[in-house]
């Protein structure tokens, strides 16, 4: 039990290091860069949320992974005692 605690304090410990240190990040490809800046000097606002939207639609992939992941290693104890399970039972 006390293995699982560990994981999961550091875990956590590493999420709230990595939120901490949040970095500016640039997640456009030069055109749209070059674009998105472009519409920022003609006055429009189409630029202000294209890093915010390609790294939202980045962590969705990433999360149903993640989820899925982490419900197969939570079931998988049950899932082999299934298996392994004999096929007749001795009365």
């Amino acid at each position: 039990m006390f293995k699982y605690n560990k994981i999961i304090i550091l875990s956590l410990l590493v999420l709230v290091l990595l939120l901490a240190a949040q970095v500016d990040l640039i997640s456009q490809c030069p055109m749209c860069k070059m674009s998105a800046e472009q519409n920022l000097k003609d006055g429009g606002t189409a630029g202000k949320g294209l890093n915010k939207g390609i790294l939202y639609m980045l962590t969705i992939p990433y999360l149903l992974v993640g989820g899925l992941g982490f419900l197969w290693w939570k079931n998988r104890k049950r899932l082999s005692d299934e298996i392994y399970e004999q096929p007749f039972s001795e009365n």
